[in-house]
C-alpha cells in the first residue's frame, strides 16, 4: 500500500507533495486532510485511518493549527466506506489482526468527537460507512449539491457501525430506524434537517472555503455567508409512514405495518418490503436492537457496543457471503444464514449483545483524549 508518511510533521507553507492514498499536509492555519484513493471511491483502507489518527494529537497541541478540513480528491464520492475486502480476508486468515483494525477504527472515531479544535468536512458524492465515522463527529458539516449519505450495511450481512447508530436513536420520527435498516440513501436537504449536515453549499465553493480557514478566518461565518437553503427533502411526503411503521417493536412488527400500508403510500411501502427482503435477517434484526439500546447510550457506549457486534460478525458467515455476493463474485444472490426472519431468535440477537470480557474495547475518557486527565 503506497500510503503518505505521517511519522514526521507535514511541511508548513503548502500541502506536503505525496503520492498515497491519503494527503497530509499544513497550509497556513489549517491541517488539510485528502482521501485520494479514487478508483477505490475513497475506501479507507486501515492504513488510512492510521495516518489519520497519528496527526490528531499533535495537532490538538500546535498553536498554529486553527483547524482541520476533510476533503476528496475524488469527483465521484467523498467515501464509499471502509474496505470490507481488506476486512473479510483478515477476518479469514488473522482474526486477531481483523480485531485490532476494528478497534483502532471505532478509537478514531472517538478520538475525532473528542478533537478539541474546528473539523470541516467538505463532502461533494457519496458519504457511507467510514466515510461517515470520519466526518459525523466534527465540528462542521458541509454538503454539496451531490452529497448522498448512505449506510448500507444490513446489505452485506453487517450493521452500522461507527457510532452512527447513537445518531440514528435521536433522529425524529424514527427515520434513524429507517436509514438504519433499508440503507437508503439521503441527499442534502434531509441530511440538513437531521443534523447529518450542518451547511449546504455548491462544491464548487469548496475551494474557496478551503482558502479562507487556511488564513484563520472564523468558520462559521465562512459557512454561514455561503450556505444556500437546500429546498424540501426527499423524505418530507413519507415522514409520517416511516413514524407509523418503523416504531414497531421488532422487525418483523415493521414488515407487517410496511403491507398493511394502502393508498397514497402503498407503492413505497413496496419498494422499501423489497429492500428489506434482500438484506441479511440476521444484521436486521441486531441492527434493530442495536438502534433501540443506542437511545440509552453515550458515543463511547455506542462505540463500545459495536466492537462487540463488530466481532461477532465477523466470526460469522453472512459478512463473508454479502462481500461474495455483491462485491467479487457479483451475482448478488447472498445465502444469507438464517435466511428467513422468523428464524433468526431473540437468543441469536442477544449472543451479538454479550461483553468480550478481556477483548471488550476500552476506550479512554474525553479528559484522558484532551489531556485533562492522566
Amino acid at each position: 500500500m503506497d500510503t503518505a508518511d505521517v511519522g514526521e510533521e507535514p511541511q508548513r507553507g503548502g500541502e506536503t507533495h505525496r503520492s498515497g492514498d491519503i494527503l497530509i499536509g499544513i497550509e497556513g492555519a489549517g491541517v488539510v486532510v485528502t482521501l485520494n484513493r479514487p478508483k477505490a471511491l475513497n475506501a479507507l483502507t486501515d492504513a488510512m485511518r492510521a495516518e489519520l489518527a497519528r496527526g490528531l494529537q499533535r495537532w490538538s497541541r500546535d498553536p498554529q493549527v486553527y483547524a482541520m478540513l476533510i476533503a476528496s480528491s475524488s469527483e465521484r464520492a467523498f467515501c464509499a466506506g471502509g474496505d470490507v475486502r481488506e476486512m473479510t480476508a483478515w477476518a479469514q486468515s488473522d482474526m486477531a489482526e481483523a480485531r485490532r483494525s476494528l478497534a483502532d477504527e471505532y478509537a478514531l472515531n472517538w478520538a475525532l468527537d473528542c478533537f478539541t479544535k474546528p473539523t470541516i468536512s467538505l463532502i461533494d458524492g457519496a458519504v457511507m460507512g467510514s466515510g461517515v465515522g470520519i466526518t459525523l463527529y466534527g465540528t462542521h458539516r458541509v454538503a454539496g449539491e451531490k452529497y448522498r449519505f448512505a449506510m448500507p450495511e444490513t446489505g452485506i450481512g453487517l450493521f452500522p457501525d461507527d457510532g452512527v447508530c447513537h445518531a440514528f436513536a435521536r433522529m425524529p420520527d424514527e427515520i434513524g430506524m429507517y436509514l438504519a435498516l433499508t440503507g437508503r440513501a439521503i441527499g442534502p436537504a434531509d441530511a440538513y434537517r437531521l443534523g447529518l449536515a450542518t451547511h449546504c453549499i455548491p462544491a464548487v465553493r469548496f475551494a474557496e472555503i478551503k482558502a479562507a480557514i487556511c488564513d484563520a478566518d472564523p468558520v462559521d461565518p465562512v459557512l454561514d455567508d455561503r450556505h444556500v437553503e437546500p429546498g424540501p427533502g426527499e423524505l418530507d411526503g413519507v415522514r409520517d409512514v416511516i413514524a407509523r411503521c418503523f416504531s414497531a417493536a421488532s422487525v418483523e412488527g415493521i414488515v407487517e405495518r410496511l403491507k398493511a400500508e394502502t393508498g397514497a403510500n402503498a407503492g413505497w411501502a413496496e419498494s422499501v418490503l423489497a429492500e428489506l427482503a434482500q438484506r441479511s435477517p440476521l444484521s436486521l434484526k441486531v441492527t434493530h436492537a442495536h438502534v433501540r439500546r443506542a437511545r440509552g447510550l453515550d458515543l463511547r457506549g455506542t462505540l463500545t457496543c459495536d466492537f462487540r457486534l463488530g466481532c461477532r460478525f465477523l466470526e460469522g458467515g453472512d459478512f463473508r457471503e454479502g462481500v461474495r455476493a455483491f462485491l467479487i463474485d457479483r451475482d448478488r444472490a447472498p445465502k444469507w444464514q438464517p435466511a428467513r426472519l422468523e428464524d433468526v431468535t431473540p437468543a441469536m440477537v442477544e449472543r451479538y449483545f454479550e461483553p468480550l470480557g478481556k477483548d471488550e474495547l476500552a476506550l479512554p475518557s474525553r479528559g484522558e483524549l484532551q489531556g485533562f486527565e492522566h
